[in-house]
């Protein structure tokens, strides 16, 4: 997991101070705009927020729609970006498609290429099924993984180079190749998706992709980032 990414390509500023503003023309006959200069700090705007919009589960999310963050992932395996693109309200995606990235999986075979920087396999370790059922996957059997993800790669390279197609030829790689993509949250949007994947009993992978992005959230709103830490990480409790 350590080739994994997640960087910041675009975010709202003053976050905080945009959801107050929209808190605020809800119960003001003022032109809130116009008051901007007085608004209060982006600190105090964050504890005003979670006073008077997220403490007790008041559940008034409304306003929290308008700041956006615009995350570039990388390196992560197909299956994340499966679960990711299910949870669709309110995020847009644009990934790497390999019907034109898929000369990399033959650059693995000419050796211009790591094999792990092409395809992903867990790390050697002790893990369990869903149903609590323990197993080790051993360097053993791994290397052997290692070894028949090579042997797609060149099954690729063959048939490409025969004339087929990258999208036909695409089906006989391993299922977890790996891939980037551009994701967009509203901040209501980001905090539904930790609520669904920053949780045990998600996948491991994306479980590190939302590890990986809070840090970010602490940096942009870190007031409602303390609140959700604190009352809803890891807790399944959906946003509404």
């Amino acid at each position: 997991m350590h080739r994994f990414r997640v960087e910041v390509l675009a975010k709202t500023a003053n976050p905080q101070q945009v959801i107050y503003a929209a808190m605020h023309q809800d119960y003001t006959e003022a032109f809130v705009y116009d008051d901007r200069d007085r608004f209060p700090s982006e600190e105090k705007c964050g504890e005003i927020i979670v006073k008077r919009l997220l403490a007790g589960d008041r559940g008034h999310f409304g306003c929290t729609e308008h700041p956006q963050i615009v995350f570039n992932c990388g390196y992560f395996p197909h299956s994340v970006m499966q679960q990711a693109r299910t949870h669709r309200t309110g995020v847009s995606f644009d990934v790497q498609s390999y019907r034109y990235t898929g000369i990399q999986v033959i650059d693995v075979v000419d050796g211009k290429k790591d094999i792990e920087d092409v395809f992903y396999l867990r790390p050697v370790g002790n893990y369990s099924d869903r149903t609590g059922k323990k197993y080790f996957y051993s360097p053993e059997q791994r290397e052997s993984d290692l070894q028949w993800c090579l042997e797609a790669a060149k099954r690729y390279k063959a048939d490409f180079e025969a004339g087929m197609s990258e999208e036909h030829a695409r089906g006989k790689v391993p299922f977890d190749y790996r891939q980037h993509f551009v994701v967009s949250f509203n901040l209501r949007s980001l905090l539904h998706f930790l609520d669904l994947r920053y949780k045990k009993d998600a996948q491991l992978e994306i479980q590190k992709l939302c590890e990986m992005m809070f840090p970010h959230l602490e940096e942009w709103t870190p007031a409602i980032a303390a609140w959700y830490k604190s009352t809803r990480l890891g807790k399944a409790r959906l946003s509404p």
